[in-house]
């Protein structure tokens, strides 16, 4: 379809709703549909999610996250923690070079973690358990730690990982044209900010065969309709889609793929009653979790793309235990007995925030709450404001959809007295000693100790969860997309020819 272009229509300018790409797509090139625009090339200022698709053709990362989850080498090709995991080893690849020709080795390693650690990005999280560093020669650097940090391999393999040439680091130009070791190099000729971003195959590149497209092209197209349309007339090769867009694709011969990259459902985050003393009792926090119908929700409301889970973690996690995917059955009668027991037969009120992105499921918590005897207080929140107020404690329960991105991350944003997303600051002892565990643990242990954590998490409902809908995107015939746990997009390394 898309690769069968004739060289007239090939020699066009293409039209992607109200923006032009000026390079067309053919047999050499995989051309993509972003639902957003780039910001920046930055380095301390890049992101994970939709954006990660700019700069990573360029800015080639450490280590690489691979489908299944697994974490293999890249620039690094070897890595390894002391006995107390406070220094991590890496071993860089040699004879590697930027496209500007500086070095790639133990230096440049440095300065790119110092540019994201002092710099004022949203991701400066990844590093921020860094102290210091010893160079032991070009090719070995020693990262020390102020404490454990079991979250940094994997994020290395993202935007901690991320590889620009230190001449261009802080540098007003980098924020435009990014300069790094990858398989790609921005072609600052071709590309049209805001319409088309065009990537040229990096002829020096150290492992050019796992690149089969000589050129990447990516356009922002905020409206899905315009990017189906694009896609079905051959224009771009894969498209952000939709559950409404799945039907329709599959019709015309597209291939669908699925990645459950976020998990939604209800924050239970007043477990210590600060707010509203019935959110302390256990049986409280269990009762909601009984009266959500997860199944029909999923079916009605993302037409099936999902997969139903009492648990914040996704199959590919450590952390992640087949035994709480069904933990608390939907079962309104045993609820409402819950509630009995504890005291609130009569009923009980929450109170939660009511902000336009999450409309279309506000009507499915009031009612299947109510139906087990708890009325929903709702008050209105701007769409700006929601994150703000959660975050801020303003609500003891919430409704929210929240991305996962590494086991020891999600703990670090959800678990701690100190956590983001546990804005007022409820835990216990037991929990603080299961990260702690955790956090400590050898690679052999921590499957155990996270997975600890998490049971801990859902037998004591710290959330109501419901699933984990998935992020679909559509391809071409003749493109394989493989997606990675935990981002929306993927790297250039995973888009290949159908054979």
């Amino acid at each position: 379809m898309n690769k069968l272009l004739t060289a007239a229509s090939a020699a066009l300018l293409l039209s992607f709703g109200s923006a032009i790409a000026e390079v067309p797509n053919d047999s050499n090139v995989i051309a993509l549909a972003n639902r957003l625009d780039n910001t920046t090339f930055a380095r301390d200022k890049i992101e994970i999610g939709n954006r990660l698709a700019y700069w990573a053709p360029v800015l080639e990362t450490l280590l690489t996250i691979m489908p299944d989850g697994s974490i293999e080498p890249n620039l690094a090709t070897d890595w390894s923690y002391n006995g107390d995991n406070t220094a991590l080893t890496l071993t860089l690849r040699e004879g590697v070079s930027f496209t500007d020709g500086t070095p790639f080795d133990a230096e440049a390693v440095r300065a790119n973690l110092e540019a994201l650690r002092t710099g004022t990005g949203q991701n400066v999280w990844m590093v921020q358990s860094i102290k210091g560093y010893d160079i032991v020669s070009p090719t070995e650097i020693v990262i020390h730690l102020t404490e454990p940090d079991p979250a940094l391999v994997r994020n290395l393999t993202l935007v901690a990982g991320a590889m620009a040439s230190p001449a261009s680091l802080g540098t007003e130009e980098a924020a435009n044209v990014p300069v790094g070791t990858g398989p790609y190099v921005y072609d600052t000729k071709e590309s049209v900010v805001g319409r088309q971003y065009v990537y040229q195959r990096n002829p020096d590149y150290w492992n050019p065969e796992a690149f089969p497209y000589d050129t990447m092209t990516i356009a922002p197209m905020t409206d899905l309709s315009a990017r189906i349309n694009a896609l079905k007339s051959g224009q771009i090769d894969v498209a952000a889609g939709e559950t409404v867009s799945v039907a329709d694709a599959k019709a015309n011969g597209f291939s669908v793929t699925t990645n459950p990259v976020n998990w939604q459902g209800l924050f239970l985050a007043d477990r210590d009653g600060t707010m509203n003393p019935a959110l302390a009792d256990l049986r409280v926090r269990k009762a909601i979790n009984m009266a959500f119908d997860q199944d029909s929700i999923l079916k009605y409301v993302e037409q099936g793309y999902g997969v139903v889970s009492d648990q914040v973690f996704p199959e590919t996690s450590i952390s992640y235990d087949p035994e709480l995917t069904n933990y608390y059955p939907y079962d309104p009668e045993k609820a409402r007995a819950l509630l009995e027991e504890a005291g609130y037969g009569d009923g009980l009120t929450l109170t939660m925030p009511d902000a336009p992105q999450f409309a279309q499921y506000y009507p499915i918590v009031e009612q299947q709450l109510n139906d087990i005897g708890i009325e929903v207080d709702w008050v209105k929140v701007s769409p700006d404001a929601l994150i703000a107020d959660i975050t801020n404690g303003r609500f003891g329960a919430f409704f929210f959809r929240l991305g996962n991105q590494s086991d020891w991350g999600d703990l670090l944003k959800l678990a701690f007295k100190n956590s983001a997303w546990n804005p007022l600051g409820a835990t216990t002892p037991e929990m603080q000693e299961l990260l702690a565990t955790a956090q400590n643990a050898s690679e052999a242990d921590k499957p155990a100790a996270f997975q600890a954590v998490n049971r801990y998490l859902v037998e004591n409902a710290w959330y109501a969860p419901w699933y984990r809908p998935e992020a679909i995107s559509i391809t071409a015939p003749d493109v394989i997309e493989q997606p990675i746990p935990g981002n929306v997009v993927t790297f250039p390394e995973f888009y290949r020819p159908a054979e």
